[in-house]
């Protein structure tokens, strides 16, 4: 019996670790907007600033800088004057197109739910 429940918690929490892991490197508000940007191209940085409205440069930085390391992002440095610097994703990136695919779907269902709720509730109390 302990043998079993040791089992079922080291298979419990290889998955949370597995979850975390992704967690860690799509987490934010940022990361999967930059991969969605990205997909349609290399990109300088300023064009990234100006596609995510809200954002600053710091964090802009910070966030490519993160996905660089995590092996999503391609910094292209162009000997030009003044020098160019593009950002494109990595092959490896796409690999987490079905994630984000999932997550966006599950978005516009939860969004049409939330807005169907809050519609019913508006329609109930103009009833009463």
């Amino acid at each position: 019996m302990a043998a079993e429940i040791k089992h079922i918690t080291e298979k419990c929490n290889g998955a949370l670790l597995a979850i975390r892991d992704t967690l860690y490197v799509l987490s934010g508000k940022w990361k999967i907007q930059l991969i969605v940007l990205l997909r349609e191209g290399p990109m300088r940085f300023n064009e990234l600033q100006r596609s995510l409205v809200d954002i600053t440069p710091k964090v802009l930085s910070k966030e490519l800088r993160e996905m660089e390391l995590n092996e999503f992002v391609i910094r292209r440095v162009y000997d030009t004057v003044p020098v160019t610097v593009t950002y494109e994703l990595t092959p490896y990136a796409a690999t987490v197109d079905p994630i984000i695919n999932s997550l966006r779907e599950w978005g516009t269902q939860h969004r049409e739910r939330i807005i169907a709720s809050r519609k019913s509730e508006v329609k109930e109390t103009v009833e009463e």
